[in-house]
């Protein structure tokens, strides 16, 4: 397993450098699977993997990323990767998403030899470490109970479309990862949200946060991400989180607590039909 990692995130590290982009791994998924696992394919010539494609289940859809060792484009090989992807996905996955830095041309030039369409774009964002206060009216612990569990399926539910099996599914497999903490957030005793934070190297990535809509609008969001923030700083971790473009609400609560967009990754819903 060490050397399938060691083997990727060299290849990742020479073809970011030649197209001056930061590709999407999902290191939080990719570090824990197996050197056999079915969803990472992988080509090696010669010893030197040249060729990864990972497929990344969440809930009913699967995301799609990989790269090609600039040596060794237009050979085909990476169409050889897809069509094994697409005969995975296309059985377990009814969507499947294809997901490229937006400054990547290759994958861009790729892409409109594939039936595919725009789906969304996500940002990217760092945070600015700069003081922090106000972390009243929350408390932020670790998620341990099965109260716990189910209201995290819940805001899944509410908050990210999943449904409640989808949901199930997907937090259990998520707990078998390493290297992720799991908190709820708590106002008046009572459960009002979620957040869970991976770590990889020192960088510390924010996920799943979300506030059931009934709470939301109210600072409480606000406050736990201030406090999760001044935790994560405490123990030396660069932090960033992901957020869709056209969540301008929460774009603005990450920008106003100090994160600064510095990628735009998109993604294309693949349409056989189209």
């Amino acid at each position: 397993m060490k050397r399938k990692l060691a083997d990727i995130k060299l290849l990742q590290k020479v073809c970011e450098k030649e197209d001056g982009i930061k590709l999407k791994l999902n290191w939080d998924v990719l570090g824990n699977r197996e050197d056999d696992h079915p969803y990472d394919l992988l080509h090696y010539a010669d010893g030197e993997l040249i060729a990864f494609l990972g497929i990344y289940p969440f809930g009913n859809k699967a995301e799609l990323c990989g790269m090609v060792h600039p040596a060794h484009r237009r050979k085909g090989i990476f169409s050889r990767l897809f069509s094994q992807a697409m005969a995975i996905c296309e059985e377990h996955f009814p969507k499947i998403l294809l997901n490229a830095p937006a400054g990547s041309l290759s994958a861009k030039a790729f892409l409109q030899r594939v039936p595919c369409v725009y789906d969304s774009s996500e940002y990217q964002m760092k945070w600015v470490p700069r003081e922090l206060s106000g972390f009243d009216g929350v408390v932020l612990r670790p998620s341990v109970t099965e109260e716990d569990f189910q209201a995290e399926v819940k805001l899944d539910v509410q908050c990210f479309g999943f449904t409640e099996e989808e949901a199930v599914r997907y937090n259990r497999e998520i707990r078998e990862e390493t290297a992720q903490d799991f908190y709820v957030i708590e106002h008046e005793n009572r459960i009002v949200g979620k957040v869970r934070v991976n770590h990889e190297g020192d960088e510390a990535w924010i996920y799943g946060f979300a506030i059931f809509p009934e709470w939301q609008g109210k600072g409480l969001g606000k406050s736990a991400l201030k406090q999760l923030l001044a935790a994560e700083r405490k123990k030396g971790y660069e932090i960033y989180l992901e957020v869709d473009k056209d969540n301008v609400p929460a774009i603005r609560l990450y920008e106003s607590c100090g994160f600064r967009t510095y990628q735009v990754q998109d993604y294309y819903l693949y349409n056989p039909g189209r």
